[in-house]
């Protein structure tokens, strides 16, 4: 195995990681090295002079689920008091708030709801875009779509059909936690397995679909896990090129069943997302997680292999849930991202710019 110094060097130009060696950089490799080849292959993939972001609101139509994920601080089982899906005068009231501020796309999740059939999710999103034709509807995460075909009857390609036809446009990576079997059956039970996961993404991307992919870490993986974890994202994007971009984020511990692990550190969240950035060769973009991390660390994010700051995410309840409160300003965005160095420019979720 080559020396860490040599690796790093050779990765920056455009040398492919195989899984050993992505190991032994998050493992050993110095923090600031790491930082620097991150940055020259970011440099390499965006060498324009701007960095970007994005406008969107995180709207939850319920927060109902059968998950049984120990990480989640946010869902409620069915009939619990506090219980909700949401009604069309409260969507529509967000959606209005959004576009005051500019914004041109919802994410739109919620959880595994037991009653809600394929057609009420139809009948959302016929109501969302004949109200609203220009906004992009970002909506359910891959084991979301698992959930639906399942309780459907019918196939995820079917579903994902139906889904766009009524007005979905891309698909939100939520759901991966980490793409390791054991550990999904450790944090999230009764969600989908990793390869059922990757097979919803799979086919979205044959129907001409785009959307991102996620890694939330620091909970009761290993480093090897993390490997694996882009490997396989890493391995679905050679096949079908359909992923926009890439977000990891640290677990946030408080209220969930996993409270005692604690979290990982700001250093480790840099490490993981730099060799992230030089495992995803073929990943054009790797958002910055201030959402977890806070401004002041997402803005060192876009010198550790960001170079997209995230959304100003006007609304966010499941990490704040968690006990996790960082909230900004589009103002604070745009001068963070000029304090490191760039132009800031807002862009769409498939990183058109639109400023």
């Amino acid at each position: 195995m080559l020396p860490i110094d040599r690796l790093l060097e050779q990765t920056a130009r455009g040398r492919r990681l195989s899984p050993e060696e992505g190991l032994q950089l998050l493992a050993h490799a110095d923090l600031a090295a790491l930082g620097q080849a991150a940055d020259s292959v970011t440099r390499r993939l965006h060498p324009e002079a701007y960095r970007t972001y994005n406008i969107d609101r995180n709207i939850n139509y319920t927060n109902v689920c059968v998950g049984g994920c120990q990480f989640c601080a946010f869902s409620r089982p069915p009939g619990d008091p506090h219980a909700y899906v949401i009604n069309r005068e409260t969507l529509f009231r967000k959606i209005d708030e959004t576009i005051a501020l500019g914004g041109d796309q919802i994410l739109l999740q919620g959880g595994l709801h037991p009653d809600l059939d394929l057609e009420w999710y139809e009948a959302l999103l016929r109501d969302i875009r004949t109200r609203y034709p220009g906004m992009n509807i970002h909506g359910f995460g891959p084991a979301e779509i698992h959930h639906l075909a399942t309780i459907s009857g019918l196939s995820v390609t079917a579903v994902l059909t139906r889904l766009r036809d009524a007005g979905l446009g891309s698909l939100p990576g939520g759901g991966a936690e980490i793409l390791v079997d054991r550990v999904r059956r450790r944090i999230s039970p009764c969600k989908v397995s990793a390869d059922g996961w990757l097979d919803v993404c799979r086919r979205w991307h044959a129907l001409g679909g785009r959307g991102s992919a996620t890694m939330m870490f620091g909970h009761v993986e290993t480093l090897a896990d993390r490997i694996e974890h882009l490997d396989r994202l890493r391995r679905v994007q050679d096949e079908t090129g359909g992923f926009t971009a890439f977000i990891c984020w640290t677990f946030q511990p408080k209220n969930t069943g996993l409270e005692d692990l604690g979290t990982a550190t700001a250093a480790d969240y840099l490490r993981t997302l730099a060799v992230s950035r030089l495992y995803l060769d073929n990943f054009p973009n790797l958002q910055a997680s201030w959402v977890t991390q806070g401004l002041k660390i997402g803005q060192m994010a876009l010198r550790f292999g960001a170079n997209d700051m995230g959304s100003l995410m006007i609304e966010e309840n499941v990490v704040a849930a968690a006990g996790t409160h960082f909230r900004t300003t589009e103002a604070e965005i745009r001068s963070a991202i000029r304090q490191a160095g760039f132009v800031p420019r807002r862009r769409n979720v498939f990183y058109a710019l639109v400023d």
